[in-house]
């Protein structure tokens, strides 16, 4: 078992209750494969922590840039708050050390990997919102996350990837990206979805999600990093 003290202590945060911490570590996977197991999983502190997250980057967002439209101020608050970056975050405080996962959800990598690291930084704020209220819950997520709306603006990241990849693609290649559904796994309350994206009935590259949308745009965004635009 992980030494969940140790990973509260890089937290900076001394819970009340651990037994929430532990909750926020627990994927679903991990009671599947031990029956014994008396906890709970982490998928109502992850709804939670989810709604605490939107609103404290909404807040920051909104205070930060007085002159900015609505619009612009949703885009910069999905780049901040999207899977990659939440995953990104969850990766540098060493999370993966601490999760407790099945054998086979444990060996998962790259955009898998990614989202069970989200829906965890989501569930440690739901629980740090629970032990220690709001203000220690927005300081936890100002730490982690405020900093980087900087990178966000400078490299454009707010610009949702299929725009961004559509417009390279037509400028530089003369063609329209198309994207396909390749996979549909998991049950109603669960979906996985993998889609392709294409050009000229190549497939450039893959991207996986909770939704179509979501696959549509992880895919757009590999298209672009394997492209190099």
């Amino acid at each position: 078992m992980p030494d969940f003290a140790a990973f509260a202590a890089e937290l900076g945060i001394v819970f009340h209750n651990p037994d929430l911490l532990v909750e926020a570590l627990t994927h679903r996977s991990y009671l599947n494969e031990h029956r014994e197991y008396a906890g709970a999983h982490n998928e109502r502190l992850e709804f939670l922590g989810d709604a605490v997250l939107e609103l404290a980057a909404t807040d920051f967002l909104f205070k930060k840039f007085p002159a900015k439209p609505e619009g612009e101020l949703t885009a910069y608050r999905a780049a901040l708050v999207n899977t990659v970056s939440l995953a990104e975050s969850a990766a540098a405080l060493g999370t993966s050390d601490y999760l407790l996962l099945s054998k086979g959800e444990a060996r998962d990598t790259g955009r898998a990997r990614d989202v069970i690291l989200a829906d965890a930084f989501e569930a440690v704020i739901g629980a740090i919102y629970l032990d220690q209220g709001y203000a220690a819950a927005e300081a936890f997520i100002a730490g982690q996350l405020y900093r980087k709306i900087d990178e966000v603006i400078e490299k454009q990241s707010y610009r949702d990837p299929k725009s961004r990849f559509q417009e390279a693609a037509q400028e530089k290649r003369g063609i329209t990206p198309r994207y396909e559904t390749l996979e549909e796994v998991g049950p109603d309350h669960d979906k996985r979805f993998t889609v392709g994206v294409f050009l000229n009935g190549d497939e450039v590259a893959r991207g996986e999600g909770k939704s179509k949308q979501e696959a549509e745009q992880s895919a757009a965004q590999a298209a672009l990093d394997k492209m190099g635009w």
